[in-house]
C-alpha cells in the first residue's frame, strides 16, 4: 500500500493510492493516519480494503507528511562512502546518529524555507525507514519485522549552522521545513529489498545526486538493530538512512548552496518524487 495525507496544513486527511495511481479517500473509515495504524495487524486490515469502493480524492490537493504524530526523526550521517569522502571525513566504524526536530517536518512539495542568516543551505536525498512496532534491543535478524514501510526524505541541512557554529549538528538540521517527507509511505511488503533502490536529486534541472542504496555502509537491518540498542524505537519514528555523494558541500570546484528561487526535485525508485521551491524565511514571515 501507499498511504498518504492530503489537504491544507493542519487539516490533512488520510488517503491511499490505488493500483491506477488515483487517490482514494480513507477519511470515510479513519479520522487520521496515526502511528498506531502502522502495527502489523492494523496494516494487514488496511491491505484487505477494496480500494475501488472508497471515494476518489478530486482535484490536486496539497500532500502532507504521510503520517501524523511522528515522535522522532533519527538520522544517520556519513552512511555512504562517497559522501564521507566528499565531506572530507573517514567512513565511520559505527553509525553516526543525530536527531532532527519534528517541527522540521513538512509535506513533500512544500517550500524549503531558507533560514535567516543562512548562506549554506544544502540538499540530501535519503531513504526513510518508518517503524511499525516498539523496538528495543532487537537483533539484526529480527529487525525488519519492526519496519512498517519506507518513504522519501530530503534531509535539508544548513552547513554553516551545522559545522561552524559550535556544538552538535542539530542546529543545521532542525530548521522549519528541513524534513520534507513523502509523497507517501510505501508499506514493507511492496519493497522487496531496501538495499536495491536508486535515488537521485536535481537542482534547477541539473542532476546533483545519483546514488543507490546498495552503497549504504550500514544497511537497514543493521541500522534498526543498532539504534535500538541506544533508544527504543516507537511506531511512527523515522530513520533517515544517509545520503550519497553530490550534496552542495561537495560540489567542485567549490561548494554550491541553495538560494531563494531554486527548485529541488528528488526521488527514490518505487517511493515517489518530491519537488520544492526555495523561499526566504523573511518572505514567509511577511505573508
Amino acid at each position: 500500500m501507499k498511504l498518504l495525507r492530503v489537504g491544507p496544513v493542519g487539516a490533512e486527511k488520510p488517503a491511499v493510492l490505488d493500483a491506477q495511481g488515483q487517490l482514494r479517500d480513507l477519511s470515510v473509515l479513519l479520522p487520521e493516519l496515526t502511528p498506531a495504524l502502522l502495527a502489523p495487524a492494523a496494516l494487514q486490515a488496511l491491505s484487505g480494503l477494496d480500494l475501488e469502493r472508497l471515494p476518489l480524492v478530486t482535484g490536486s490537493p496539497r500532500l502532507g507528511c504521510p503520517i501524523a504524530g511522528i515522535g522522532k526523526i533519527i538520522c544517520v550521517g556519513l552512511n555512504y562512502r562517497d559522501h564521507a569522502k566528499e565531506s572530507g571525513m573517514e567512513p565511520p566504524a559505527e553509525p553516526v546518529l543525530f536527531l532532527k526536530a519534528t517541527s522540521s517536518l513538512s509535506g513533500p512539495n512544500d517550500p524549503i524555507i531558507i533560514p535567516r542568516g543562512s548562506l549554506k543551505t544544502d540538499w540530501e536525498v535519503e531513504l526513510g525507514v518508518v517503524i511499525g512496532s516498539t523496538t528495543r534491543y532487537v537483533s539484526r535478524d529480527q529487525a525488519m519485522a519492526h519496519v512498517a514501510g519506507y518513504c522519501l526524505i530530503n534531509d535539508v541541512s544548513e552547513r554553516a549552522f551545522q559545522l561552524e557554529r559550535g556544538g552538535q549538528w542539530d542546529k543545521g538540521k532542525g530548521c522549519d521545513s528541513f524534513s520534507p517527507v513523502g509523497p507517501w509511505l510505501v508499506t514493507r511488503d511492496e519493497v522487496a529489498d531496501p538495499g536495491q533502490l536508486a535515488l537521485w536529486l536535481d537542482v534547477n534541472g541539473q542532476r546533483k545526486q545519483d546514488g543507490h542504496t546498495s552503497n549504504l555502509i550500514f544497511d537497514v537491518p543493521t541500522l534498526v538493530s543498532y539504534i535500538s540498542q541506544f533508544m527504543s524505537l516507537q511506531p511512527g519514528d523515522i530513520i533517515s538512512t544517509g545520503t550519497p555523494a553530490g550534496v552542495g558541500l561537495g560540489q567542485k570546484p567549490e561548494p554550491w548552496y541553495l538560494k531563494a528561487g531554486d527548485r529541488v526535485r528528488l526521488g527514490i525508485a518505487g517511493l515517489g518524487e518530491q519537488e520544492q521551491l526555495c523561499v526566504s524565511a523573511d518572505s514567509v514571515e511577511a505573508l
